[in-house]
């Protein structure tokens, strides 16, 4: 599917501290990202702290989502769960409100299998009908996914794409070339991580699935259309500007760093949900202070 590939820009799902989503703030996310003309909007991702939230949360997201896109951008949604069935719902409800795919990590408490993997997401693909996107994220899932399993999973027609993690930017070239000979043509191989996306870009990467995207598309997209365009050295210089705040990211989380940068610039407040804390007041001044040297580099 051509929407898998660009930039896919991951927003944070605002809440009060009980889990109920403030929609106003989300539809002026989901705005932004419209108006920047990003590729596709992953809503309910991890940082849009997906499982943090109940199905009837998860669907009113979804509903306003869509209805503020108005059809102008593709919506990936996040439909991880710990059960198959709770999962098989959350996929099904996305199908049904019109969600263009689903990321599906797999998240679990106890450790899985590869074949409990596989028959979850075989499973989850087949009774919701919805176009699924393989989400690895062994940091916080616990499981990564082994060529061998993506290769099977590639297999199933419902399954057209993955987000790889990109861990090591000096691996990213070997395992993105190996992934092309073991999955079908056609199937859209991306990368989360943004501190490492330019490499993965480079490197010939369909999608850069973006945190730092979500609350400023708009140096996002310029390094994705350089990269595209095969101007590495703008794509550089482009991720050089925005080091700062990938080593913020590494230091406290790109999660808390991105509700600071909504707040900071006023696009709106709101915290994540417990137990998860707000950046502190020393590092919340640290950000400040590159937003400033960063300045009209950060787009609108």
């Amino acid at each position: 599917m051509a929407f898998l590939s660009g930039l896919s820009a991951f927003p944070i799902t605002p809440s009060d501290s009980d889990g109920g989503v403030d929609i106003l703030a989300l539809r002026k996310l989901i705005a932004r990202l419209c108006a920047a003309k990003v590729d596709s909007i992953g809503l309910l991702g991890s940082t849009g702290t997906y499982m943090y939230l109940s199905r009837e949360e998860r669907r009113r997201a979804l509903c306003d989502a869509l209805d503020e896109t108005g059809g102008r951008v593709p919506l990936v949604i996040g439909v991880g769960a710990l059960r198959t069935d709770e999962a098989v719902k959350c996929a099904s409800d996305a199908k049904a409100l019109g969600a263009a795919a689903g990321l599906l990590a797999a998240v679990s408490y106890t450790p899985l299998t590869e074949d409990e993997v596989f028959e979850h997401f075989s499973t989850v693909a087949r009774d919701s009908g919805l176009p699924i996107v393989i989400y690895d994220n062994p940091a916080n899932s616990h499981f990564r996914f082994t060529p061998a399993l993506i290769e099977r999973l590639g297999q199933l027609p419902e399954i057209l794409a993955i987000k790889n993690s990109a861990d090591r930017a000096d691996a990213i070239k070997g395992q993105l070339e190996h992934q092309k000979t073991i999955v079908p043509k056609g199937f859209s191989i991306g990368y989360s991580g943004d501190w490492n996306a330019t490499e993965a870009l480079i490197a010939g990467a369909d999608t850069w699935y973006s945190v730092l995207g979500g609350i400023l598309p708009d140096p996002c997209l310029r390094m994705v259309r350089a990269a595209q365009h095969g101007d590495h050295a703008e794509a550089h210089r482009i991720d050089a500007t925005l080091a700062p705040v990938w080593e913020l990211f590494k230091t406290f989380s790109s999660l808390r760093v991105v509700y600071a940068i909504a707040e900071l610039l006023e696009i709106c407040s709101a915290e994540p949900p417990r137990p998860i804390k707000p950046l502190s007041a020393a590092a919340k001044c640290q950000l400040a202070g590159v937003l400033d040297r960063l300045g009209s580099g950060v787009g609108s």
